[in-house]
């Protein structure tokens, strides 16, 4: 969201299948402003850090989204919705192997490795990022950012409301956590920076 000032993200997210996804696509581009096409590749360090995901208070990730490598930490309770404080920084196009390289030097070698194809639009004041995992399935991610102090559960309600308007499901903690574990056996890959060593991502990837 464009709102520099606002560092909570507020987001729930839900299922899609193929037919859905392709029928809230064509909704979201004839009512609502897009956005941006996000192609993105992500390592997330929090899988592997001690404790159930379930209580995971802080997640630990870098990036690359469309090009623009990005360190992005978010502190609070994750799940089917969240409320967490979001802190990012990103760097030159060029640097995401030296982001993992020194990531790497600071303790953080293995992380799940994510392929992520976005499509994000504006709908009623409300980011709406439909989420295609390659070869596998789709969800939709339903966010608005707030300002510390401002009233989080109305923030949520209103989110919900939109969605319910658009029929969408939402997850619940458990069928949230349960896909995630599903991506990590099915779609997602374990990066370890041991065994893959340096100028990884620009080898594979071309970055």
């Amino acid at each position: 969201m464009s709102d520099s000032g606002a560092n909570i993200e507020i987001e729930v997210r839900g299922p899609l299948t193929a037919g859905a996804y392709t029928d809230l696509k064509a909704f979201l581009d004839a009512n609502a402003r897009k956005l941006v096409t996000k192609n993105r590749i992500l390592i997330d360090y929090s899988t592997f850090l001690p404790g159930e995901m379930k209580d995971r208070q802080k997640d630990i990730r870098l990036r690359i989204t469309n090009g623009v490598p990005e360190i992005m930490i978010k502190l609070g309770g994750w799940g089917a919705a969240d409320k967490r404080k979001e802190l990012s920084v990103t760097t030159a196009p060029g640097t995401f192997d030296t982001l993992v390289e020194m990531f790497a030097a600071l303790g953080y070698e293995r992380g799940v490795l994510c392929d992520r194809r976005t499509e994000a639009y504006d709908y009623k004041g409300v980011e709406f990022a439909l989420v295609e995992v390659p070869g596998h399935s789709y969800f939709y991610e339903a966010e608005k950012m707030a300002h510390e102090g401002q009233d989080l559960e109305a923030v949520t309600a209103e989110i919900r409301t939109v969605c319910g308007e658009l029929d969408l499901p939402i997850f619940t903690s458990d069928e949230f956590f349960a896909y995630v574990e599903t991506l990590n056996k099915e779609a997602n890959e374990v990066f370890d920076f041991a065994k893959e060593g340096p100028g990884y991502f620009a080898k594979r990837f071309g970055f």
